[in-house]
Formats: structure tokens, sequence, C-alpha cells
């Protein structure tokens, strides 16, 4: 089903939620003197925009909207529900950080939201004019998050080095998607896949021009070699803007380049598996992304003292531990990927919180910061945090084991032993890095200065909600993998 733009505004109340309170959140900056009230107001408006993403299910059925820019099916629904959750934890945790009490508090709502709809737009885009727009939306307002904190030089750095790597790779974006313009004719994913299965164009030129693109694709997902970015933009931001782009910025990364890879660039052949059309060998390159982005991020983080920074290299590592999904272009790997991207969102989140947590009492980002935390007021964050960070590692019973059980029973059904051994490994390797913070927060002893840690009832419930999760989800996943089951469609018309 098609639909004009008249018709398909039924489709779009979320969106319309979010673009209204964007502008009334500036509006209301002009006149609220409790600008806390203004991070509450945001917390509505990303429950009422979710609220509006679940109520249109039973009703609405999937459709192309705006003439075929952006498609409502069950996937962009998955996608769009990650993102607003990102979203109310990044509020929630924003409400009690000290960083963001020295920031203008509407601008700073109005453009997480904004962010929101922009990744809102990435789920949904079915046009290569689309995607990009979308894209450079979304980091268009990253670039300013990163840099709220006007009198931190760490933070404007920060966001100077985003803001140049994001144009190189935007730049190499667009100018393989006008490569594949150039092949096929058209910007539509469906007349792309038409234009290929038809045998237009020839494997190299179509290479090249899947390959500039992956470039803007791996900037958004912090892939190796497009990783240079997240390790100053990850230290420099407010620590809840750096826990929303290891999140919300990484989902939207992969929203968008499975709906390219997949409807655009593949066919389902014969016995309902996938296939790369045009014999490209994009396939291989992401193979070979994924084991350089999990071994490079692991390696590196092993070296890291600050722990933003430390989190920063193990986005990386997970990146690659979801392109695993990717190389194997089947259902299994999609379905593994959607399925790890909520795990991660838990884990994840619950990591940058306490590290929220232990900044607002000692100032701190470092080891030293976490030195002896158990021991000083803070028992309850740092059972929370050893339980992220086993998580995270793939340590039974905790969900994160969960997740990669699937990524990597995916990739050895398909055969792809080497890319299992790869991240094997890599998972030991990740352990060690995980395992030292553990080992900071229990058995090292206070050196005296690093002062008191007070857990308030805010983010008390944030860290019970993320905590409760990661360990429920380790023991029982079934809703979880089914809604990822569901989830792995894509409207093809």
């Amino acid at each position: 089903m098609e639909l004009g733009p008249i018709e398909s505004l039924s489709y779009f109340v979320p969106e319309l939620i979010l673009a209204i309170s964007v502008i009334g959140l500036i509006l209301a900056d002009l006149v609220v003197r409790r600008k806390e009230q203004l991070g509450v107001a945001a917390l509505v408006v990303v429950v009422l925009a979710l609220i509006a993403v679940v109520w249109g299910l039973p009703g609405q059925g999937d459709a192309y909207l705006f003439n075929r820019m952006i498609v409502h099916d069950q996937y962009a629904v998955f996608f769009k529900v990650v993102f607003a959750l990102a979203t109310f934890a990044t509020i929630w945790m924003s409400l009690d950080s000290r960083e963001v009490e020295k920031v203008s508090r509407g601008e700073y709502y109005a453009l997480l939201i904004a962010s929101a709809l922009g990744m809102f737009f990435m789920a949904t885009a079915t046009n290569l004019l689309m995607a990009y727009l979308a894209l450079e939306f979304v980091s268009l307002t990253s670039y300013v998050l990163t840099g709220t904190l006007r009198h931190n030089r760490r933070s404007g750095e920060a966001s100077l080095k985003y803001l140049i790597y994001g144009g190189v790779a935007s730049g190499t974006m667009i100018y393989g998607m006008s490569w594949i313009y150039g092949i096929t004719g058209t910007m539509d994913y469906a007349g792309i896949n038409a234009a290929l299965a038809a045998g237009q164009g020839t494997p190299l030129i179509l290479f090249i021009a899947v390959l500039l693109t992956l470039a803007g694709f791996g900037y958004k997902i912090a892939a190796v070699p497009f990783h240079m970015w997240a390790p100053d933009v990850y230290t420099g931001a407010p620590i809840p803007v750096t826990a929303f782009l290891s999140v919300a910025s990484k989902a939207s990364g992969f929203a968008l380049l499975l709906r390219f890879l997949y409807p655009a660039l593949s066919t389902v052949g014969a016995g309902g598996q996938w296939q790369a059309l045009g014999d490209g060998g994009w396939q291989q390159v992401v193979l070979l992304l994924s084991m350089v982005s999990m071994t490079i991020g692991n390696l590196a983080a092993l070296q890291q003292d600050n722990i933003k920074r430390l989190l920063a290299y193990s986005s990386v590592a997970h990146a690659g531990y979801m392109l695993m999904g990717l190389a194997v272009l089947s259902d299994e790997g999609l379905r593994s990927i959607l399925f790890y991207l909520v795990v991660y969102y838990l884990m994840n989140i619950g990591a940058f919180a306490i590290v929220m947590l232990v900044a607002n009492s000692t100032g701190r980002e470092d080891f030293d910061g976490f030195r002896g935390l158990a021991w000083r007021g803070g028992a309850i964050p740092a059972v929370a945090m050893a339980i992220f960070l086993f998580s995270l590692a793939g340590i039974p019973p905790f969900a994160g084991f969960i997740g990669k059980f699937y990524l990597f029973a995916a990739v050895i059904r398909a055969d792809f032993y080497l890319l299992a051994l790869v991240g094997g490994l890599n998972s030991v390797v990740s352990l060690y890095y995980y395992a030292r913070i553990v080992r900071t927060m229990f058995l090292d002893q206070p050196a005296g200065g690093e002062g008191g840690v007070e857990l308030d009832w805010s983010t008390g419930g944030l860290l019970a909600v993320l905590t409760l999760g990661t360990v429920v989800f380790g023991v029982y996943w079934a809703p979880v993998i089914a809604l990822a089951d569901r989830s792995a469609r894509f409207f093809l018309g």
C-alpha cells in the first residue's frame, strides 16, 4: 500500500508529537523559571510519542508513506521503540546530572528530542535522499549536544572533532550514493533492488559505490576504521549525551544500514535465504569490518584509564559483534542484531548511569574514582555496575550472554567458523578490562580522597529498572526474542 502526504499523516503521529515539542521546549525555556520542569516535560513528550508508536500497531498495516519516501512496518516500529526508550533514559539521567545543570536546559532537551525525531526517520527511510537527510539531521544535533558544555575545553574539542570526522564521512557516503543512483537510475530502495536484479551495473562499480556508502554508516555505528571520533567524543560530551550516542546513535546507524543492505541490495532466494545482488562483494567487506572492529576495539580498551574512554572502545567492539549478524545475511542474523540492540541498551545505559553517579560525587571518571566504590557508600551501584559489565562481556546468566549466543549461533549456522572464532577470542579479551573495573570497585582500597557516593531515588529507580532487565532477560528472554523475530521483517510492497 502506498499513501500520499495527506493519508500518511495518520501514521505520522509520533513524529508530529516530537516535532511540535521541540518548538514548544524552546519557547517554554523563555518563560519557565524552574528549568528542571523542562526535563519533566521532555520526559512526558517522549512517553506520549512512545504510546503513539505502540498504540498505532493494532490498526495500522504496513505501508509506504509520503510517496515512498518512508515506510511503516514492524521493523520501523521496533527501532522507534528503542529510540524512544533510549531518549527517555537519557533525559532521566540528565535530570540528575551535575554537568547538565550548567547548560541551557531548554535547548538541551529540544536537541535531544530533535535527534530522536531524526532517528525515527532513519529507521523508516526507503529512499537514498531521505536516508541521507535523516542521518545528517541526527549528526548535526549530535555535534551540538557534544559541545553543550560551552566552558569546557574538552567538550568543545570533542564537538569539533566529531564535526570534522562526520563531515568527511558524510561527503564520502553521498558520493557513494550518487554512484548507486548512476548505476540504477533511482533513489528508491525497491527500484535499486529491481535494477540490480536486472543486471544493471558491473560488480566493480557496485563494489566501489557500496564501499563509499558504507563510510557514512560505519561512522554512525563507530565501526573501524570510521571509529576515530568515538573515544574523544565519548570523553568530552556530558555523560548522558555519551550514553545517548553509545546506544541510540549506534542503533540508528544499524537501522539505516540493515534496511539499505537487505531490501535494497539483497533479495530472498530459494529456500527463503537472502542473497546479495550484483555480486558487489560487500558481504566480505562487512565480515572484515566485523573482525577488525571487535579486535581493535577490545585491544585499545585494555590500555584505558578513563572509564568513558574505555566504554567508547568497548562500543567499537560491540559494533563488531553486531556486524557478525549482518555478515551472514540471514533472517537469523537480522533477528540476533535486533535482540542484541535491546540488551545492549540495558547494559550500556546502566554502565553510563553508574559513571554519572560517580562523577557527580567525586568529579572523576577514571579508575581512581571507582577505587573501593563498594566500601564508600556505593555498594548498590558497585553491584549494579558489575552486573552490567559482566553482561557486556557475555557472562551468564545475564542478558549479554543470550545476545552473544544468538549472534554466534547465526554465524556458526552459516558456516562462518573463522568469524565465530575471532568473536569468541575477543569476548575473552574483553572480560579482562571489564573485570579490571570490578576488581577496582570491590578489592582496591580507597585512597582517602575519592569521597563517598550517594544514590538518590531518581538514579536508583533508573538503575533498578536497567539492572532488573539485564538479569531477567538473561534467564527469560522469550518475549524479547519473539519481538525481534516479529520485527525482522521488511515491508516490500
